[in-house]
């Protein structure tokens, strides 16, 4: 191997560890904002929280932006370790199609577009979480209050689980190499816009995963390790489309269940 060769492989993976670097400690950043934020809630007891939410009738513009920015916080937590082989994989490709200097820019881009997809997403979640506040849907655990309510939303979540829609998004997050080559665009801008259409796939893959955050708690860091766990073995195990189907079910049978039993109680 020759000394241009040796330089050459030297950089590749420099590349790599900042790229790899810095999503690691987005997602790190993103898991320790909302440890705290958990924390503080536990702190603050159940009694206090529900007393702090009968006196907040309408939200202010101060609130509405915590929201927003906290569930924006939590997807970054919960969807960029799912996205990481794709990100990383766009780097790869891209420095086989560009110069050196133009790799870190783009794949910066990359992943960026991906987050604007989470971002719009966590507008609408902001919207249902003050939909339900304001009707009195949700506990002071952030938590559906109505047990039909609940089931009903675990039953659509199993229902899609077993779509075609639902399986057509996972194969696209689970073959990034295929998304890459059919949607390659070239450019930093051209890199935004293919990472947030690889958002979207993933945003339609994980929408109703990312409801049932409203059934164990917006704020549970339990329930939001799981789920976003369940989404790494969705998007990156041999058994993704087998855990789809069978989460799937369960959802169907256990929010059927609750249902049943909310509406006979």
């Amino acid at each position: 191997m020759t000394s241009s060769a040796t330089a050459l492989e030297s950089i590749l993976k420099r590349q790599r560890m900042i790229v790899l670097s810095g999503l690691i400690g987005l997602v790190a950043l993103a898991w320790i904002y909302l440890g705290f934020e958990s924390t503080r809630m536990a702190e603050m007891g159940m009694a206090e929280m529900d007393m702090a939410m009968m006196q907040m009738r309408s939200w202010t513009a101060l609130e509405t932006s915590l929201t927003f920015a906290m569930w924006a916080i939590m997807m970054v937590a919960m969807m960029v370790p799912s996205a990481a082989p794709t990100i990383l994989l766009y780097g790869l490709v891209r420095r086989k199609k560009s110069t050196l200097e133009h790799v870190l820019a783009p794949t910066g881009a990359f992943a960026l577009g991906y987050i604007i997809a989470w971002v719009a997403f966590s507008v609408l979640a902001t919207a249902l979480q003050y939909f339900l506040h304001r009707e009195a849907y949700l506990s002071a655990g952030m938590t559906l209050n109505n047990a039909v309510a609940a089931g009903l939303l675990m039953v659509a979540v199993g229902v899609y689980q077993l779509t075609p829609t639902k399986e057509a998004c996972l194969k696209h997050c689970r073959s990034p190499a295929e998304f890459l080559s059919r949607h390659w665009r070239k450019g930093t801008g051209g890199a935004v816009i293919l990472g947030l259409h690889h958002g979207l796939y993933c945003l339609g893959c994980c929408w109703g995963l990312m409801a049932l955050l409203f059934v164990g708690g917006v704020m549970n860091l339990l329930w939001v390790a799981l789920l976003a766990g369940f989404v790494l073995i969705e998007k990156l195990t041999p058994m993704g489309h087998g855990a789809a189907r069978i989460a799937g079910l369960i959802l169907l049978l256990a929010g059927g269940a609750i249902a049943l039993q909310g509406a006979l109680a």
